[in-house]
């Protein structure tokens, strides 16, 4: 590999987000952090680029900047999803790869700990607690022998059924080609959704946001699982047909849902809303899209995301390579 090579770093990151950057990809890389340079400064150092680590593109570069990305062989996204991406704003033949499993390992635990809740039916207690109601009759879920379904069994899928697995649980796996080196009870692809949904106690959805999978789950899939059965939704919101799901848990008061990722989530400084009153509801439990943020994972992330850019630059296979027409058209 030749000398030092530029790289654009599209957002701003901290002194240790740098440091770990730079650590990653050692002599490597010549690298550029945007936000640091003058407006008259961005343009020549985009055209130099090889290769562009970035968050949000649309947000990071102006409409004008994007034919300047010629020479870029690949776009590096630090997120997992790529929906966000301004494909057709993109020189043809540059590769985008996300970020992939690089937030597996809390995202796994934020999944456990929503459905151990719901399966507990601590929302419900609680809520019976504050009406004066001590409620020892009704029965809680195991997770112990039951199917939990993982729609999308990447990296966070399989940090999913490590944990699940590890308190008795049957794993039933669904990806794109419906093939697995882990060992699980059922593998299979999208076309056999419906399956899987009939079969699970617990379903995770953790699958990358595209044009298949937009409102994939809308009424008829909700109707086909069990009348107990528990969602948990740590990938997408508009993976899930919102109104349906309201009613479904509306109808439904012992089918319970966890949502991490919302609908409409607000910029910084915008309150939070949605489109129907799901907080009216005890049998849904939410979160504030965080569950890849613990200490330390950000950095880890960048880390991740600094080393697939390496390998491009090695020529070495990378991960995580977005397919266009996943997301075009």
């Amino acid at each position: 590999m030749p000398g030092p090579v530029p790289i654009v770093v599209a957002y701003g990151a901290s002194d240790e987000i740098r440091g770990a950057i730079a650590g990653a990809m050692g002599p490597a890389a010549q690298l550029v952090f945007l936000p640091d340079l003058p407006a008259e400064a961005r343009g020549p150092a985009l055209e130099a680029a090889v290769a562009v680590l970035a968050l949000n593109l649309s947000e990071e570069l102006q409409p004008e900047e994007f034919p300047l990305l010629s020479r870029v062989g690949l776009i590096q996204l630090v997120s997992a999803g790529a929906e966000h991406v301004p494909f057709d704003r993109l020189p043809a033949g540059v590769t985008v790869a996300s970020n992939v499993g690089a937030y597996a390992g809390p995202m796994a635990e934020h999944v456990l700990a929503m459905a151990l809740a719901l399966a507990k039916r601590l929302p419900q207690q609680h809520a019976k607690l504050a009406r004066g109601e001590f409620d020892q009759a009704t029965l809680t879920k195991a997770i112990r022998g039951s199917v939990v379904g993982i729609v999308g069994f990447g990296g966070i899928g399989h940090a999913c059924a490590d944990l699940f697995e590890a308190l008795g649980a049957r794993i039933h796996a669904l990806n794109r080609s419906g093939r697995t080196d882990r060992s699980v009870e059922f593998a299979g692809t999208l076309e056999e959704l419906d399956r899987v949904l009939a079969a699970a106690d617990f379903l995770v959805i953790s699958i990358p946001l595209t044009s298949a999978t937009r409102g994939m789950i809308g009424r008829r899939e909700l109707e086909l699982m069990k009348p107990d059965a528990i969602l948990v939704n740590v990938a997408r919101g508009a993976i899930l047909d919102q109104g349906a799901l309201y009613e479904h848990l509306r109808a439904h008061p012992e089918f319970s849902a966890g949502i991490e990722a919302w609908w409409d989530e607000p910029h910084e400084g915008e309150s939070f809303r949605t489109a129907f009153p799901l907080f009216d509801l005890t049998n849904m439990l939410g979160s504030p899209h965080n569950s890849a943020l613990t200490p330390g994972s950000l950095v880890e992330a960048n880390r991740a995301a600094a080393g697939n850019v390496l390998r491009h630059l090695r020529g070495e296979p990378i991960a995580g390579v977005v397919r266009t027409e996943d997301y075009v058209g």
